[in-house]
């Protein structure tokens, strides 16, 4: 007998998205399909499936022991999310070449579906770093007497989803520096720079509206500038690795001496990028807009905003709020709205109760002897009384004033 071949052996997804690209969150349950396609037939052990989601991080330095002595230091760490295996086909053990238990394929394509459910638990969004990553991915073995095993793998993508559409992220952002420069014992005039954001929180794709206004009462021409950055941090053995990345960047006008630049609203789109990571305690992604004014021959003076990358956009409602909310407390707009000078009176009892209404709500109910056992008798009687008076006819005036006793000093004028 001629023993076929393994012509293929594939994975596929089953995509929750349009886009048939595998993308997941906690607690999803991820589907697919390992496809074998043979020539002839085969005799296999067993068929498995091996799922990991993991974070994992790994950097080396170089240090000196003393003269002419060094050595290398190694960081690593690693964090699990999940560990799922399942038997397709076949059974555990495959460490041996006996024939017993072994299952026929016959020539063709044939598919096995697997399925498995993501931990509820918060996972870290994938993400491929500088030293370290995120990373997520089904495996799939076969494996045949006498021969090598067949692996596959195959990795898909996990969002922990950020809202953005909240009162921490909808928040806007805002600072203010000034500079002085010195050169020997001449002093220039100052280099002042205010900046601000509408909110903290958008996505990828978006673009920052920069309000800002630089004054530059140096003798120097300076630049305005922005741009955002990735800051990536890893955490091993008590030690942090900090990667710092440009995403994108602006440049305004320059400025000379005695000058004022304003940005109303300059806009910075941001490229796509991966969303913040903040949940994880090996790796951490942050990002952040910098305001700054390049200054020849002198340390720049920047300003730097927090910003927070999320998945879910902003809503309709999110932006209208967040848009007033920016607009009242930049131009203070709303001060000039003004209230009616006499507030209208509200309807009175007859207008609301009519005179059947309040008849038949005289009429004796059930509930009312269980009150008189509970309630003491002169508690009783009181809201019985007070219970269908309709309310006090509306007045602006006080039919009761307070009136001060001769005894209490009164305040003075002012």
């Amino acid at each position: 007998m001629v023993l076929g071949k393994v012509k293929s052996l594939t994975i596929s997804f089953d995509c929750l998205n349009d886009s048939n690209v595998p993308v997941y969150s906690s607690g999803d349950t991820v589907s697919g399909r390992v496809s074998l396609e043979v020539t002839g037939e085969i005799r296999v052990k067993s068929l498995k499936i091996h799922a990991r989601g993991h974070a994992k991080v790994r950097w080396t330095e170089s240090r000196n022991a003393g003269s002419n002595t060094a050595y290398t230091q190694n960081y690593t760490e690693e964090v699990e999310y999940f560990n799922h295996k399942d038997i397709l086909i076949g059974h555990e053990r495959d460490d041996d070449n006996s024939e017993e238990g072994l299952h026929s394929i016959h020539s063709g394509r044939h598919e096995y579906a697997f399925s498995f459910e993501l931990p509820q638990t918060p996972l870290a969004t994938s993400f491929e770093g500088r030293h370290g990553s995120v990373r997520y991915w089904v495996k799939a073995e076969l494996h045949r007497p006498w021969f090598l095993p067949v692996k596959l793998k195959k990795e898909f993508t996990v969002f922990e989803h950020i809202d953005i559409n909240t009162p921490s992220l909808l928040s806007p952002q805002a600072g203010t520096k000034e500079k002085t420069l010195c050169c020997w014992f001449c002093t220039s005039g100052p280099i002042s720079l205010s900046a601000k954001i509408e909110r903290k929180g958008y996505t990828p794709g978006e673009s920052i509206q920069i309000f800002a206004e630089i004054e530059n009462c140096s003798s120097r021409v300076v630049v305005p500038k922005a741009a955002i950055y990735q800051t990536q941090a890893f955490y091993a053995k008590g030690k942090m690795k900090e990667v710092k990345q440009l995403v994108a960047s602006l440049r305004g006008e320059s400025l000379s001496s005695g000058k004022t630049e304003t940005w109303n609203g300059k806009q910075l789109k941001i490229p796509p990028v991966s969303p913040s990571i903040l949940d994880c305690s090996i790796i951490r992604v942050e990002y952040s807009l910098m305001v700054y004014v390049d200054i020849p021959g002198a340390m720049d003076l920047f300003l730097n905003l927090p910003l927070v990358i999320g998945t879910i956009p902003l809503h309709p409602f999110g932006s209208r709020t967040s848009s007033v909310s920016s607009q009242c407390s930049m131009n203070m707009n709303w001060l000039g709205l003004t209230l009616p000078e006499r507030p209208e009176a509200p309807p009175s009892y007859a207008e609301v109760v009519t005179e059947e209404q309040r008849q038949s709500s005289l009429a004796p109910l059930g509930v009312c002897d269980d009150f008189e056992r509970v309630l003491p008798g002169p508690l009783f009687a009181y809201i019985q009384e007070f219970r269908f008076l309709p309310p006090p006819l509306y007045s602006e005036i006080d039919p009761n004033p307070d009136q001060p006793t001769d005894d209490r000093p009164s305040c003075p004028s002012r």
